[in-house]
């Protein structure tokens, strides 16, 4: 049985995002009697165990703790230390597991969190072999900028990979202006395809309907996102003025941005039209998705985008940019002619080009009952867990016995 130690900034129960489901999902699927995972995380919270089984990972935390800390709590003392003292604590504390274990390979899930780290660990220990996962939808731009000041330790995360596993085409690019030069596989993230296909009743989509204020006539985009500069939910307020008083916007979703995105919703007199619907469990996703119309989301920047791919598994119209990650599966009629069309694709910074995809969509059901069905079956086909668990395994097995 081959042992893989994982470096992970954060992990279950709490403050969970698409890596660390992605982390979960993946090593779920694998068989412990084949690979025995553990991972170097984050504590945070002071109620968890320093060490516990979770799934088939075995998770040690390190770092700064509090009791019962909130989200708001990570970004205040001494909890906002912990991201940069995991760059340096995690290798150590790896080394120090490597004594007992013997790890045959360790797996760094995000350059910006853990390339350095486990670049110091490749470093100390050159047998043990060095899987980096490429998950940021920051622009690499902004990461770079973010760390210049550990930049030749940023880039040693880069130059000591083994296999690169980007999750995009765009992110295996950027790994290898940051100087990787060997074997890399683009394997994405997926999504639960069967949950966000379920079918539901009329009973059920009419209750939710009413839930959401929704009448007769009304059109509902929506978006499940960060409110950070990145996901210009701020173009498609701006893209609500250009539109009839129907259709309205559903904003899934917290961050930073929420003050600045309401006051311009009010300033334009749309705020009504803008509402904040705060967080929502992926558990319920599915069934508000079969209640509203159009999913929007048009990106300054995105690595994947695993929204836009549950949004296509459950057959919505899809309206986004070609930045990043999407242009591997967002392919628009005009702009990619030679693809089958799976969405409506505009530019970024551009809310006249979203006004007018939303109402090219409200007036050719026909063409939006093709696109949907399209990409319906790409979702399927290249995004479901567990063709990706299968993809990883043959990586681990390739990396494990080279």
């Amino acid at each position: 049985m081959k042992k893989v130690l994982i470096f992970s900034l954060n992990y279950y129960p709490r403050f969970i995002g698409g890596a660390e489901v992605a982390i979960k999902e993946i090593t779920d699927r694998i068989s412990p009697e084949e690979i025995e995972f553990h991972m170097v995380t984050l504590r945070f919270d002071s109620n968890l165990p320093k060490t516990e089984k979770i799934g088939n990972v075995l998770v040690h935390r390190i770092g700064f703790t509090k009791p019962n800390a909130s989200i708001s709590d990570l970004k205040k003392f001494p909890l906002h230390l912990n991201k940069h003292f995991y760059q340096f604590a995690a290798a150590l504390y790896a080394s120090k597991l490597q004594r007992t274990y013997t790890y045959d390979a360790v797996w760094a899930m995000m350059a910006h969190s853990c390339a350095i780290p486990a670049g110091i660990f490749k470093k100390a220990h050159p047998q043990v072999k060095y899987l980096l996962t490429l998950q940021e939808g920051d622009p690499p731009e902004h990461i770079e900028r973010m760390m210049k000041p550990v930049w030749p330790l940023f880039k040693q995360g880069f130059t000591t990979v083994d296999v690169l596993q980007p999750i995009s085409t765009f992110l295996l690019l950027w790994g290898k202006r940051m100087g990787f030069a060997g074997d890399a596989e683009v394997i994405p993230n997926a999504v639960d395809t069967k949950k966000f296909s379920a079918e539901f009743s009329h009973e059920q989509i009419s209750e939710m309907k009413a839930k959401l204020g929704k009448n007769d006539g009304d059109i509902f985009l929506v978006t499940t996102s960060r409110l950070v500069h990145k996901n210009a939910v701020d173009d498609v307020i701006h893209a609500l003025k250009l539109l009839p008083e129907k259709v309205s916007f559903l904003i899934y979703g917290i961050g930073p941005d929420e003050q600045m995105l309401r006051a311009l919703a009010k300033e334009l007199g749309v705020e009504d039209r803008a509402r904040f619907m705060g967080q929502i469990s992926h558990d319920e996703m599915p069934l508000m998705l079969a209640a509203c119309d159009i999913f929007i989301r048009p990106s300054r920047s995105e690595g994947m985008g695993n929204s836009f791919v549950e949004a296509m598994a459950a057959e919505l119209p899809v309206i986004a940019t070609q930045e990043g990650g999407i242009a591997d599966f967002l392919f628009d009629a005009k702009r990619n002619p030679d693809k089958e069309s799976t969405g409506w694709a505009v530019d970024a910074d551009a809310p006249e080009q979203i006004a007018e995809a939303v109402k090219d969509i409200v007036a050719n059901p026909n063409i939006v009952q093709k696109t949907t069905a399209t990409a319906r079956t790409l979702a399927f086909a290249k995004y479901d867990w567990n063709i990706i668990a299968r993809d990883m395994k043959a990586l681990f097995d390739r990396l494990l016995t080279a």
